[in-house]
């Protein structure tokens, strides 16, 4: 096993972070552990979650991923984990989480009480990784980074990172923690795949100028790379997420099954799906191994319903993907520019 290090941090993680947010909806409890147990043994140490999880998010659900994974780490020796939980973004933008009765925000109030909220439910006096799961486009920054620098003062926190955030962002937010002698975010959790290349714009050349850490989430494309869309007779009838997204009455999660699953996203799949099988890799694999081939990631973040969904996602674990794969992926990229948009 290669650990890699977090940003400027002390924090040693695998090259794949078990991801959580299926925990309370896609799957229950005993899976959840058989999940994390099987991770653990093939090497994992590295674990994300939110207080904001499961997804999708519902009021009486929140909370209950953390508390899952509480009870999980007290099977295992904390100081073996390194765990990484986010406070709820604001809800004055894109989303209303259904957390603080919708009205959260990136403030000192709202920081403290979910910190607060998420040791309990996990059971530990500390957090390795706190990070902001979107920005907050009204409170200013300098407010979220002092009461983020107040956590690691208090020992509450090791080291903190941005989500979902943008170039402009995590450069404003580096220049505040300059000037105003802050904790700095060492690490940013986007989406990143084969079917969304957008961090390569320019959110690559600061991580690896500025010594941050990507942790992608998403490597699989919300599970379409795996090619279960394209192998379905029609799309909307495969077992995922999007399928149901579809047919949802929530608009929000309509927009983001067609971002996902489209016309150009299916067509590159397809193409995948044969650099996959002419490599003698499983789709899943590819996938999971390009994501974590670049030099500003630390480590790729695998998410699953079942057990049994690990074994070609632990596969990319120490998997280095040959320069004629990367080429070939980066063909279909060339003819199919974007396809997420």
């Amino acid at each position: 096993m290669q650990y890699r290090y977090i940003g400027r941090t002390g924090l040693r993680v695998s090259p794949i972070c078990m991801g959580t947010m299926t925990f309370g909806t896609q799957c229950d409890k005993k899976e959840a552990f058989r999940i994390m147990d099987k991770a653990y043994d093939h090497g994992v140490n590295f674990y994300d979650t939110a207080e904001l999880y499961p997804v999708p998010p519902e009021a009486k659900l929140t909370g209950i991923t953390e508390a899952w994974v509480g009870e999980w780490l007290q099977t295992k020796p904390r100081d073996a984990i390194i765990l990484a939980t986010k406070v709820a973004g604001a809800a004055s933008g894109w989303f209303v989480p259904p957390i603080r009765h919708g009205l959260t925000a990136i403030d000192r109030f709202h920081i403290e009480r979910a910190v607060e909220g998420s040791l309990k439910r996990l059971k530990t006096d500390y957090i390795d990784l706190y990070q902001m799961h979107w920005p907050d486009t009204v409170v200013p920054i300098e407010e979220s980074l002092e009461a983020f620098d107040r956590l690691v003062k208090a020992g509450k926190v090791r080291y903190i990172g941005t989500s979902n955030d943008t170039a402009y962002g995590t450069s404003k937010a580096l220049m505040v923690s300059n000037y105003e002698g802050y904790t700095r975010f060492e690490s940013i959790q986007n989406n990143f795949s084969l079917l969304n290349r957008r961090f390569l714009d320019e959110l690559s050349t600061l991580c690896q100028k500025e010594q941050i850490s990507l942790l992608p989430y998403s490597p699989l494309a919300g599970g379409v790379l795996s090619g279960k869309y394209n192998q379905a007779l029609k799309p909307e009838e495969a077992q995922g997420r999007f399928s149901s997204y579809m047919k949802s009455s929530n608009t929000r999660q309509r927009l983001m099954a067609q971002r996902f699953m489209n016309d150009k996203t299916l067509a590159s799949t397809q193409q995948y799906l044969k650099i996959a099988s002419e490599a003698g890799l499983h789709p899943v694999t590819l996938a999971t191994a390009w994501s974590k081939q670049f030099d500003f990631v630390a480590s790729t973040i695998i998410g699953a319903t079942h057990a049994d969904q690990l074994d070609a996602s632990l596969a990319a674990m120490d998997l280095t993907l040959s320069k004629e794969v990367l080429n070939a992926c980066d063909r279909v990229h060339e003819e199919i520019l974007y396809p997420m948009g």
